[in-house]
């Protein structure tokens, strides 16, 4: 997947807005809250993706290579696929999506509706 792919797909997602902050990061919220990133960082000048992901998404993908726990990101159960060939792109927009769920379930139920957000409260 590339940034543009990256770009495209998250702007897909219901009402998410996009910022490039942190040394031209590409950053995703859904309702004022990150849910995903792409950028280049540390060695390589390939595209990197985070994203928020369950207890049990975060426990087992940092079990593969390729995939770490994202740098200042972790502590809230975020990881970063270091390379195109650590997760199928197919995998990548279905955790990017999961992430927005997550992120868009924390939201006030207001705010949900105010976004146009049908989120079932399971």
């Amino acid at each position: 997947m590339t940034r543009d792919d990256f770009n495209a797909h998250c702007a897909a997602l219901t009402a998410t807005t996009n910022v490039i902050q942190w040394g031209n990061a590409s950053v995703w919220k859904v309702g004022g809250k990150i849910f995903a990133i792409c950028s280049v960082w540390g060695e390589g000048n390939h595209a990197k993706f985070s994203f928020k992901c369950s207890d049990m998404s975060y426990s087992l993908l940092t079990q593969q290579d390729g995939i770490v726990p994202a740098p200042y990101l972790a502590r809230a159960k975020w990881v970063q696929v270091e390379n195109t060939k650590a997760m199928h792109e197919d995998d990548l927009k279905a955790y990017i999506n999961a992430a927005h769920r997550l992120v868009a379930r924390k939201l006030t139920r207001k705010l949900q509706t105010q976004l146009g957000l049908a989120i079932p409260q399971s």
